[in-house]
């Protein structure tokens, strides 16, 4: 009775690499000349980005500076 309702399970760890095999055939991958364009648009904006930084931080910098010095 209790013999019938037995089903094989597969393990976690297995279950789960299974999945992520699946999941990887649905990736659509970038070809190298749409890396190469997002590549230089990652590091154009982190450029901009941190020249955005260093003069908010010079400014704050001679803010404070300037009010300290009253």
């Amino acid at each position: 009775m209790g013999d019938s309702a037995k089903t094989e399970k597969t393990p976690k760890p297995v279950k789960f690499w299974n999945g992520v095999k699946s999941e990887f055939k649905k990736i659509t991958w970038p070809d190298q000349n749409d890396l190469l364009k997002q590549s230089i648009a990652v590091v154009a904006i982190s450029v901009v980005v941190g020249a955005i930084i260093t003069i908010l931080d010079f400014a704050l910098q001679y803010g404070v500076d300037f009010l300290t010095t009253l």
